[in-house]
């Protein structure tokens, strides 16, 4: 969905902040419109975005998707909850010393180890320390008061997860917030293991919003060009 796949690795880049006018940008945009009309009777206040398995695209995807959510206005708080391979403090260029980790152990408040002044409407939580234990602070009632403290403050609070055929932390966490989207990888997710990760957001209980295709391959003679390019 969100270009055209030239090698294996996706690229750790803020296009929707950085080229906001680009065609994936604008797919971005259209994500966050799809979202809004699949949540048109229950607002959405806070969401999951996972995946099947890793290097699919999801922190990107996710990333982006809260840079759009913010360009449009809303207050959102992006919130780094892979407590395990964390990455958006390599993404926004951040200190990973304190985030979501030392907030759920009671150590320090949500101001302490929020980041703010990097994009407008958009502060984010990076995960902070990697416990030894981060499927028990996911699922804990700490992170229950977290999510209803931090949908006072903002329009949105968006998580990035770890794959949710991987570990539990993604179940665990969609069981709190209003929504769920999952990510695949075009030529890389395999078809039943995305059967199975639909399975466990379903036993989750999780309002699954839609699935992103992430990297297809676009040729250029049917691949449409930005308006006022």
């Amino acid at each position: 969905m969100f270009g055209k796949r030239k090698k294996k690795n996706v690229k750790r880049t803020l296009i929707a902040k950085d080229q906001p006018k680009s065609p994936i940008s604008e797919q971005f945009r259209t994500l966050r419109t799809n979202l809004q009309f699949a949540s048109v009777d229950n607002e959405l206040r806070s969401m999951i975005v996972t995946s099947t398995a890793p290097e699919e695209g999801k922190s990107i995807t996710s990333a982006n998707l809260a840079i759009v959510y913010a360009q449009q206005g809303l207050k959102v708080l992006f919130v780094d909850a892979d407590l395990r391979k964390p990455t958006m403090h390599y993404t926004f260029r951040l200190s990973n010393t304190s985030g979501l980790s030392s907030l759920l152990i009671g150590k320090q408040s949500l101001d302490e180890v929020v980041e703010h002044d990097h994009i407008a409407n958009l502060d984010l939580l990076p995960s902070g320390p990697i416990p030894p234990n981060p499927s028990e602070l996911i699922g804990s009632r700490r992170m229950s008061r977290f999510i209803e403290e931090a949908t006072k403050t903002y329009d949105l609070v968006l998580f990035d997860t770890p794959p949710v055929v991987a570990v539990t932390d993604a179940q665990l966490l969609a069981n709190y917030v209003d929504g769920a989207l999952l990510v695949i990888r075009s030529g890389q997710t395999n078809k039943q293991v995305a059967v199975k990760a639909k399975e466990l957001l379903d036993q989750a209980n999780a309002n699954i919003l839609g699935t992103v295709l992430n990297d297809v391959e676009v040729k250029k003679d049917n691949y449409y060009y930005y308006y006022g390019r």
